[in-house]
């Protein structure tokens, strides 16, 4: 399948056949049961996990041969128009994914888990990778290709950042047991590894070097590699001085994330409610 469609994206054909179309159709099936990711655990990479920059491209092939169409269960009342390859993703009760009524919506072409909760309205978009076990809150988005691992905790507003291009990019990870506060925003290839906690309102990106308190370190991004928030890190938004110029004088403090401490029984005990929500 590699092979395949390496070919056809690189190789644009002046129209689609329906071969075209069965390849793309046989990778989204592939993409829906995790057989195939975006990116992937990698014991021998830098941040543990390596990008499979194919799979990137199978996603962008689909969005190429889809036309228009329309999806609107009411075009009256509530148009939608969308991709004709990437239409809802469907469910059954044998899925095992609880999906809340009240607007959210799932593109097809994504690995949903089981014993996943949806509250509405999220969203989660296609190349995605959810595991088992994961509260997606009301107002989230798991955005295309990023990877979340199982019993993770993604609250209501906040936003796992998505990337298709360039195709190399590593998407958003974040790996088992990790919950993410309100309104927080993980952006630009950024791995949370398991089991950290991030505070309300805590950005991270390749800009903002994360603080480390404990460590007495900084942890930040390289033209190499993304930025890695370490296991069990319990980070939360804060300010750091500007030291120099008119910011100096004028008493300014710009963000930034800041690890506090490290996961105890004490950090425990303070997320374990939201296990009878599951």
């Amino acid at each position: 399948m590699q092979a395949e469609i390496e070919r056809l994206y690189h190789d644009r054909p002046a129209t689609y056949d329906d071969e075209h179309f069965q390849l793309f159709a046989a990778f989204r099936n592939a993409l829906n049961a995790g057989r195939v990711r975006a990116a992937e655990p990698d014991a021998s990479a830098r941040t543990g996990w390596r990008v499979n920059a194919w799979v990137k491209k199978g996603i962008l092939l689909g969005f190429r041969m889809g036309g228009i169409v329309d999806m609107s269960v009411d075009s009256t009342r509530q148009p939608f128009f969308d991709k004709s390859t990437y239409p809802v993703k469907q469910f059954t009760a044998a899925s095992g994914v609880r999906i809340v009524p009240g607007g959210s919506s799932i593109r097809d072409g994504c690995y949903i888990g089981k014993g996943v909760t949806c509250m509405p309205p999220m969203y989660i978009n296609a190349g995605s990778y959810v595991d088992d076990g994961t509260m997606v809150d009301s107002h989230a988005l798991v955005g295309s290709c990023a990877q979340v691992g199982k019993n993770c905790h993604i609250s209501a507003a906040s936003q796992i950042g998505g990337v298709l291009e360039p195709i190399g990019a590593m998407p958003v990870i974040v790996e088992d047991d990790v919950l993410v506060g309100g309104n927080c925003g993980i952006y630009e290839g950024t791995v949370v590894k398991r089991r950290a906690v991030l505070g309300t309102g805590t950005i991270l990106n390749r800009s903002t070097p994360v603080y480390d308190l404990v460590r007495h370190t900084v942890h930040r991004a390289t033209d190499d590699d993304p930025l890695v928030i370490p296991e069990e890190a319990v980070i939360v938004a804060g300010a750091r001085a500007v030291t120099s110029g008119p910011g100096k004088e004028w008493g300014i403090s710009v963000y930034t994330p800041v690890i506090v401490k490290y996961r105890d029984a004490r950090t425990d005990t303070k997320i374990q409610l939201e296990d009878l929500l599951r």
